[in-house]
């Protein structure tokens, strides 16, 4: 469902102790919606954007209003209204209600009030049978009194964005697999190229251009693993405890089975935090998953800029490697076509970089029993997460399936002349190189070398 351009001039009016507002008419958001609307947006990212945290919230939602029910804290008809109106934004529905910017100060409030009014609207609605003429009255299902019972903001948000996390995560877990798979594919296709390796950017060793690849794969495979076992530590999470950890407010029952609940919602192995005064006071399983996540985005960036100088000339430069060419490179050279895909990548890693810190500036900057900015340091979790999946996925098909390997331009560079001294040096050893280079041109050198390979 959305709302139409008429909405727009049609409204319904919700007080509160503040005041009063206009909301348009069909709206299934509240007054304290708008009020985050128009009180603390600032960056423009929307919660509609993001499904996975909806579909989280929802999820949440649903857990905490089954063990409602099973606490006796909800009358049936209205716990079974809520759940029905849970598995509509689950599906997918009516997410173009959630209007509040993701980023709003307030610890979150604005978001958890958001999908409590929908919810309680959806709900109202199948109750009433018409959306229209129950929508801001709340009778008989309220956002608070029902929709938020035994909750809080703190509990809800902090469960959900990792939940949210972990779903945002399941595509790039397989994005990843797939540039793994074909960073070996490739190790394997080049072990029989011989080339030049370099340090410090002067000519080193011969190498075989696979075993360069080969440490793509393995630095690629580690980051992966570490990544993984940060995101799955999320599903420990404190739903039951309400604001700061000792869960006033949640009766015994509903916290003995809201985490059962919640896994049974989610099929997820979701575990209750040892100490719920912890989860509400510190960040810090954000800050590490985030920064497993840079740590993937810092070697993405060594590996897409290798790639770069592997494949730079393709007169003047290593031109070792072929990138695939997929569009001009250049408005003012013709025929010129530059590494756009992994500069893309680097582009992409930059931005998650910058993604990280803020995640580290929201756990430093956390204060007393309450860590305010916890829903920034998930929102940007999700936008790092976005943005690479997307763009690895182009980095894998578009650049590493079809890179190719020049072979004439790699074993012209893997008999200059540094490499030759290497190899005299495992025969003759150190020293006795060093003499014939005093008393040799470099071209008797390579010479002598020949003739011992005779």
């Amino acid at each position: 469902m959305s709302i139409s351009q008429s909405d727009k001039f049609e409204k319904r009016t919700e007080r509160d102790n503040f005041g009063k507002v206009d909301i348009p008419k069909n709206a299934l958001y509240g007054i304290q919606t708008m009020r985050t609307v128009k009180n603390l947006s600032f960056s423009g990212q929307l919660l509609k954007n993001y499904p996975e945290y909806i579909v989280s919230l929802a999820m949440v939602k649903k857990a905490a209003t089954l063990a409602n029910l099973e606490a006796g804290i909800l009358a049936p008809s209205i716990g079974s209204a809520i759940v029905n109106a849970c598995n509509q934004l689950i599906q997918g529905n009516y997410h173009d209600h959630f209007i509040v910017d993701i980023l709003h100060g307030g610890g979150g409030i604005g978001t958890n009030m958001n999908v409590n009014e929908v919810l309680a609207n959806l709900a109202n609605q199948s109750l009433e049978g018409s959306l229209e003429g129950s929508l801001g009255i709340y009778t008989p299902v309220h956002p608070i009194e029902h929709v938020n019972a035994s909750q809080s903001t703190s509990d809800v948000c902090h469960t959900s964005i990792r939940l949210a996390i972990v779903r945002g995560f399941e595509r790039l877990d397989q994005e990843l697999i797939k540039m793994h798979d074909t960073m070996d594919k490739k190790s394997q296709e080049f072990m029989g190229v011989t080339t030049i390796s370099r340090t410090c950017l002067q000519d080193a060793m011969r190498v075989q251009l696979g075993e360069v690849f080969s440490g793509f794969a393995s630095v690629l495979k580690r980051r992966h693993h570490s990544l993984k076992e940060s995101v799955l530590s999320l599903l420990t999470v404190n739903l039951g405890a309400t604001v700061i950890g000792n869960g006033v407010g949640a009766s015994g029952k509903y916290k003995e089975v809201v985490i059962r609940k919640l896994h049974e919602v989610t099929t997820l192995n979701v575990k209750l935090r040892d100490n719920l005064f912890d989860a509400a006071q510190n960040i810090d399983d954000l800050a590490h998953m985030s920064k497993q996540l840079s740590l993937l985005a810092t070697s993405l960036i060594k590996v897409a800029k290798d790639l770069r100088l592997l494949s730079s000339g393709p007169e003047a430069g290593f031109s070792e490697i072929t990138l695939p060419s997929v569009q001009a490179g250049s408005s003012f050279f013709p025929g010129k076509v530059n590494p756009v895909i992994p500069e893309t990548m680097i582009q992409s890693c930059f931005q998650v970089l910058g993604c990280d810190r803020v995640v580290q500036a929201a756990l430093e900057h956390g204060e007393l029993d309450l860590n305010v900015f916890e829903g920034m340091a998930g929102a940007n979790i999700l936008n790092g997460l976005q943005m690479l999946t997307n763009s690895a996925h182009s980095f894998t098909e578009l650049c590493l399936k079809d890179i190719a390997s020049n072979e004439e331009r790699c074993t012209e560079l893997s008999n200059t002349f540094i490499p030759v001294i290497t190899e005299l040096k495992e025969r003759l050893g150190y020293s006795a190189v060093s003499k014939l280079m005093l008393e040799h041109d470099r071209e008797s050198i390579k010479n002598l070398l020949k003739k011992m390979e005779v």
